[in-house]
């Protein structure tokens, strides 16, 4: 299904209760199948979620000469002594993750050959960093009709400041660095649970990484890695997307295999808007009843509010009590769902980087089209709390970023179906 496809109709839910299960963490397992390149053999990945960006990761890694079989939630990824180093533009256009096969590949291969990025429409997002860090490590490129070329005969650990803290920056540099000769040291790295869950495959693989998961990351160099077996990190923004659901709708809900540790600043904050969370044996609970209170919201690195998290938390003031500022310190242009919202009927004013959302009692069912991954979940959680029905185009986007969505939303009692 094309991300502009598909639709979903969701009408007014209230009192969700159940359990949900929290699926493995697209923006991590997308990184370990690129790191399947950096060793010959076969790797067994767990918890893979059935998405269409897994799926074509999976197609990208095949058409650089890897077998990767699923069964389940297990992925088999056998990776042969050669291999094409060449990331084609109609596998690239379809997901931005796929630049981070750029590291792996210099590292193993010494060459790569790899399209510019496309992926979720709100706004420009360059790759520029990831050029410059990896050229710090004795990485060569050019660029022509739309394709990078990198070339390094051998890569050398060298001490990177990072300008931002970019995660596919980091995730780039941490494969590339595994392999180069001597220690790399990466400051201002991104902190996300991804990267730490990166580090962790690759240090089982047999590399020597200490430091993920904090702001400075020493990587020491090793000749050669060997595949292994590995279980993603949930996803916290699934369990974000149903958090926000329960706020909303109110009710009782537990995420099973969610981790609280990975979202407390997520938690704190839906605490302030009235919600209950707490982490149990089996996951979080959440518990809501419903009526939420505004707050401030700006997003920042982790271990900050998400990006992702955002249209959300938006999505869950346009009904609370009071008003919030949003601020958007990340991606500019992160606000496109927002004219979505307000065709709704939610009170929003934006300005620059900022958003003011008044909140209102309920909203009204309304077409709307989804214009990425997060902003379709937004717009879903907008329709629990819309009188009449909320009619999302562009559902597609959906199946990119969530496993049976629909599903598990109608599991716990939201009244969303699926059109063709």
């Amino acid at each position: 299904m094309s991300s502009d496809s598909g639709r979903l109709v969701v009408r007014p839910s209230e009192g969700l209760h159940g359990e949900v299960p929290i699926a493995g963490a697209k923006n991590s397992v997308l990184k370990l199948m690129a790191a399947t390149v950096l060793a010959e053999g076969t790797h067994v990945l767990h918890n893979v979620p059935d998405l269409t960006d897994v799926t074509d990761m999976a197609e990208l890694l095949s058409a650089m000469g890897l077998v990767v079989t699923r069964e389940g939630a297990t992925l088999t990824i056998e990776r042969p002594a050669d291999i094409v180093p060449e990331a084609p533009y109609e596998l690239v256009e379809r997901m931005r993750a796929s630049i981070v096969v750029l590291g792996p590949l210099l590292a193993k291969v010494g060459e790569a050959r790899v399209a510019v990025p496309g992926g979720d429409d709100f706004g420009h997002r360059p790759i520029d960093m990831h050029l410059a860090s990896l050229e710090s490590l004795g990485a060569r490129f050019t660029s022509s009709h739309g394709f990078i070329q990198g070339r390094a005969d051998q890569l050398h650990g060298t001490s990177v400041v990072l300008d931002f803290p970019s995660v596919g920056a980091t995730e780039n540099l941490l494969m590339a660095a595994v392999l180069a000769k001597g220690t790399t040291t990466i400051d201002n790295a991104a902190r996300e649970p991804e990267i730490a869950d990166l580090a962790s495959m690759l240090n089982r693989m047999g590399a020597q990484v200490v430091g993920a998961g904090s702001s400075t990351i020493e990587i020491e160099g090793v000749a050669e890695l060997t595949p292994v077996e590995h279980t993603v990190i949930p996803d916290r923004i699934e369990a974000a997307t149903f958090l926000a659901a329960v706020g909303v709708a109110g009710g009782e809900v537990t995420l099973l295999g969610a981790r609280a540790d990975h979202m407390d600043m997520l938690i704190q904050k839906l605490g302030t808007m009235g919600m209950r969370i707490s982490p149990t044996p089996e996951g979080v609970w959440a518990m809501s009843k419903g009526e939420l209170r505004s707050t401030d919201i700006s997003t920042l690195p982790y271990p900050g509010v998400a990006t992702d998290y955002k249209p959300l938390l938006v999505a869950m003031l346009t009904v609370a009590d009071g008003i919030g500022i949003v601020t958007e310190n990340i991606f500019g242009g992160r606000f496109r769902y927002i004219s979505e919202l307000v065709r709704m009927g939610a009170d929003i004013r934006t300005e620059g980087h900022h958003a003011v959302v008044r909140g209102i009692p309920a909203l009204s069912g309304a077409p709307v089209r989804a214009s990425d991954i997060r902003a379709g979940a937004a717009l879903v959680i907008a329709g629990i709390r819309a009188e009449g029905e909320t009619l999302i185009s562009g559902a597609g986007h959906l199946d990119r970023g969530y496993e049976r969505f629909d599903e598990k939303l109608r599991d716990i009692g939201v009244d969303v179906t699926r059109l063709p």
